[in-house]
């Protein structure tokens, strides 16, 4: 048999097994394999990744440092994780920057040990956390004022992600945590109490976003467009197929596919996942582009709460950001 013989087998063989030849090869590191990571999941199992080109692995990375660490070395092409470490590092020059928004409102609920029952309990009850300085640390600590306790009433302990949190919850290791869908679920049915819902505290929180290097996505603007599309597809997937949707998040999650499908329910009920991967509503159209901050970026972005965290998106080191048409201009292009 000759060599145009083997290299026939052997694509032939490739297009059966649905591998792309050249295919670009991205690393996206998450802190916990939970619901927020389900666009991922969903493009991974319908194909949108391949549709891109993309073979995408998604590796589950449990310090925030050691994310932003792994973007900035190059280990990890994406990140699926809160925006803070990305606003921080563009608001100081540095070349981190978010590209899209996955979840737009706090999905995490308050659960606590069968003998707390009210947030009055709480007094010196050790709650478990990320950490102590990421949103949902935060948002422990605003929900605790609004019902009328203090910052020093509260013991909170770094323990890492949800499902760390959720196995320390029922070994009596901690005494209660903020934990997303459904892991909010599964504990209810083993006798946990649910304190309530941190959205109600804080309604705008951009919680999860897609972050890279933007230095990075200049060279690469084809990947992380193609990234990006693939996740947008898979979002707009779990709103146009829920139940379907549910399925591949209880084979990921490895939880029970009622209590997977109810999550998904809740969470576009409550409008937690953003269906266009918008991100935060309230930075300013022309600056998100892929530029360089100008002062008034900066000082726009530093001026907003901390709920909206927002910041310029940038990939350029020039030039400064296009000032939008005027409504004559806009009119004349029509």
């Amino acid at each position: 048999m000759n060599r145009a013989y083997w290299f026939g087998a052997l694509a032939a063989l490739l297009a059966a097994s649905g591998v792309s030849h050249g295919a670009e090869k991205v690393h996206v590191a998450t802190p916990s394999r939970v619901i927020f990571a389900i666009p991922f999941w969903v493009a991974e199992h319908k194909g949108y990744f391949k549709d891109e080109n993309i073979e995408a692995t998604l590796e589950v990375v449990g310090s925030g440092k050691e994310i932003t660490a792994r973007l900035k070395s190059g280990a990890s092409q994406f990140s699926i994780v809160g925006p803070d470490a990305s606003i921080i590092d563009a608001m100081k020059d540095g070349p981190q920057r978010v590209v899209a928004g996955i979840v737009r409102k706090p999905p995490l609920f308050l659960v606590a040990r069968p003998g707390i029952k009210t947030f009055a309990d709480l007094k010196g009850a050790n709650i478990g956390a990320l950490s102590l300085t990421d949103g949902s640390s935060k948002l422990l600590i605003k929900m605790a004022r609004a019902e009328g306790l203090t910052r020093e009433d509260l013991k909170i302990t770094a323990v890492g992600g949800a499902p760390a949190r959720h196995t320390l919850l029922k070994d009596g290791k901690i005494d209660a945590g903020m934990q997303p869908m459904p892991l909010n679920y599964e504990a209810e049915a083993l006798g946990f109490n649910n304190l309530g819902w941190a959205g109600k505290y804080e309604p705008d929180w951009q919680f999860t976003t897609v972050n890279t290097d933007g230095e990075w996505a200049r060279r690469n603007p084809k990947v992380v467009a193609g990234f990006v599309r693939a996740l947008l597809r898979g979002q707009q997937f779990i709103f146009a197929n829920p139940d379907d949707a549910a399925k591949i998040a209880a084979q990921v999650l490895k939880t029970p596919e009622p209590l997977a499908a109810r999550a998904i329910s809740e969470a576009v009920r409550l409008g937690i996942l953003d269906p266009q991967l918008n991100g935060p509503s309230s930075v300013p159209r022309k600056c998100t582009r892929t530029c360089r901050p100008t002062a008034r970026c900066r000082r726009t972005s530093s001026s907003m709460s901390r709920r909206s965290l927002t910041t310029v998106i940038c990939a350029r080191r020039k030039p400064a950001c296009a000032k939008s048409p005027s409504r004559r201009t806009r009119a004349a292009a029509r």
